[in-house]
């Protein structure tokens, strides 16, 4: 019997960290995942045919194809969350509705390559964005309607485990 919740969460649920603000060694960790991110990504889907772009990584889930423009969609997000946490006083960042932006049309239409080139590009920045902020940067917050406030020793660790959890979701697809 499959184990839906295994195919959902390949790596595990996100885990909050107890003690903040992070050391210098457990940030430096996640910037590395963070920088790292687009190779793993990109390693994961190299050579795949269109028709395995188009499997779905678990019943009912999303498509290969999908999860590889939802990263950098998901990623630009999270970058824009930051530098805005830097810049103001704890803001309320908006949401988007994930689901959705998966079923448009440059979802379907545009190659992966795009979009992955797209990841690459954006991790520089944001990998020299993150190694220029002082320990006390990384206390900063943002409101997060949903999760609530979240400081960026928090945000790091999202969107290092959000792009290890996916390149899961492909690598487990095809095994």
């Amino acid at each position: 019997m499959v184990d839906l919740q295994q195919l959902r969460f390949p790596i595990g649920k996100y885990e909050r960290p107890i003690e903040l603000p992070l050391d210098d060694h457990a940030r430096g960790a996640l910037i590395r995942d963070i920088e790292r991110a687009p190779a793993g990504l990109r390693a994961a889907v190299k050579g795949l045919s269109d028709a395995e772009l188009d499997t779905p990584y678990r019943p009912g889930g999303w498509t290969i194809r999908q999860v590889v423009h939802h990263v950098p969609d998901s990623h630009m997000n999270g970058y824009t969350r930051m530098r805005l946490a830097v810049t103001e006083e704890n803001p309320t960042i908006k949401p988007y509705r994930e689901a959705q932006w998966a079923e448009l049309a440059d979802v379907r239409t545009v190659p992966i390559d795009v979009s992955l080139a797209l990841l690459d590009a954006l991790h520089i920045r944001w990998t020299a964005f993150l190694l220029g902020l002082s320990a006390a940067d990384f206390r900063r917050t943002f409101l997060h309607p949903d999760l609530g406030v979240l400081p960026l020793d928090v945000a790091i660790g999202i969107y290092a485990w959000h792009g290890k959890h996916h390149t899961a979701h492909i690598t487990n697809a095809l095994t």
